[in-house]
């Protein structure tokens, strides 16, 4: 299978690159090499490329010429470094999204795999003794700048449980990024219905492991500790480091797109479907920056009680369906691949201004 992957250079695509490789399939990468995801000196795909923004639509369309299937990993990730960031994210995540079904719509390519994110969520699953199932809504900032983190039930202000969330739960997006994922959601599930064209959108958890950018606002909360272990400085763990998310290995979220992408000529023409894609068991963020820390030999993390607007307090996911559905399964465990990261090589991009505009081209994730 001829597979097209946006964003095929960066930190997850280039592991979805060898993957497909590995397993006799013809990846070609459509990538923006930017400094600002790669460096001053980026090292090339390592599969025939393009080198082209994917909202060049000339581009896209030569980069589809005789390709069976689409795996679109090209986005502007990350919280970001203020509001100002929201028309980067928004040009990159879904006018790209945009250029690149309207393309596949003329070449009459089919089908397509998508990087979604866990943060169309907003909050996760939450269940109050009193209450059952509830959703707390955004968490004010006067709460957070006193120190409550946890959410609270709505009806009665007690301390919530918190759970896996399913798919079905309802998107709350709460910060630009996730606004523009779930719109990358709905531009593909509408490309489906207009040409008969199959999508899965694999939601992906906390990806960490080889080859995260270094030194960058735009990446994961794993990235920042590496980065602050490289300069020999003490992990800063936001709030009180106790909040849940599922950290997911890079290569197993790359083995998902490969199981995805083989199973999408089985699923029915026009539907969109959904698959969260994470370990399933959690950990806090205190737990991550702890064992980085100690894999790493560098000093302990330093937990600030900062915030930031727009962050949740837990989100973890459960990912049964993409086991049930397709077959998949974790292979990476968090101790092993924590201790893998400690010792790999990041991504170097430069510190100087990454603010999304002009870098928030589609340079991958």
């Amino acid at each position: 299978m001829r597979v097209l992957v946006t964003g095929g250079a960066g930190f997850i695509g280039s592991h979805i690159v060898a993957a497909l490789s590995a397993r006799g399939h013809e990846p070609v990468v459509l990538d923006a090499l930017l400094p600002s995801a790669h460096g001053a000196a980026p090292t090339p795909p390592a599969a025939p490329w393009i080198h082209a923004d994917v909202r060049d639509a000339d581009a896209v369309a030569g980069a589809l010429r005789g390709v069976d299937a689409v795996c679109h990993q090209a986005a502007m990730v990350g919280l970001g470094k203020d509001f100002a960031d929201a028309p980067g994210y928004v040009a990159c995540n879904d006018l790209g999204t945009a250029t690149l079904l309207a393309a596949m719509a003329e070449a009459g390519v089919r089908h397509l795999v998508l990087a979604g994110s866990m943060v169309v969520y907003g909050e996760g699953r939450y269940d109050c003794g009193r209450h059952g199932r509830v959703a707390p809504g955004p968490r004010a900032a006067a709460d957070l700048a006193a120190g409550r983190f946890e959410p609270l039930c709505p009806s009665c202000g007690e301390r919530l449980a918190p759970g896996l969330v399913g798919e079905d739960a309802p998107a709350d997006p709460r910060n630009v990024y996730a606004a523009t994922k779930l719109a990358q959601e709905h531009l593909a599930a509408a490309w489906a219905r207009a040409v008969d064209g199959r999508v899965v959108g694999l939601r992906y958890h906390n990806v960490y492991g080889p080859g995260m950018p270094r030194d960058t606002p735009y990446a994961g909360v794993a990235s920042f500790f590496r980065s602050s272990l490289a300069r020999g400085q003490a992990p800063r763990v936001f709030e009180d480091g106790g909040q849940r998310r599922d950290f997911v290995h890079v290569r197993d979220v790359a083995a998902a797109n490969v199981l995805a992408l083989t199973a999408l000529a089985e699923r029915a023409p026009g539907g969109f479907r959904a698959f969260n894609t994470g370990s399933g068991t959690p950990h806090t963020i205190g737990e991550m920056a702890t064992a980085l820390a100690a894999a790493y030999g560098g000093p302990a993390p330093v937990v600030t009680g900062e915030y930031r607007l727009g962050d949740v307090r837990h989100i973890t996911a459960s990912s049964e369906r993409l086991r049930t559905e397709l077959g998949w399964r974790p292979e990476v465990e968090f101790a092993a691949g924590v201790a893998e990261f400690a010792r790999a090589a990041q991504r170097p991009v430069p510190v100087p201004d990454q603010r999304a505009t002009p870098a928030a081209l589609a340079a991958g994730k």
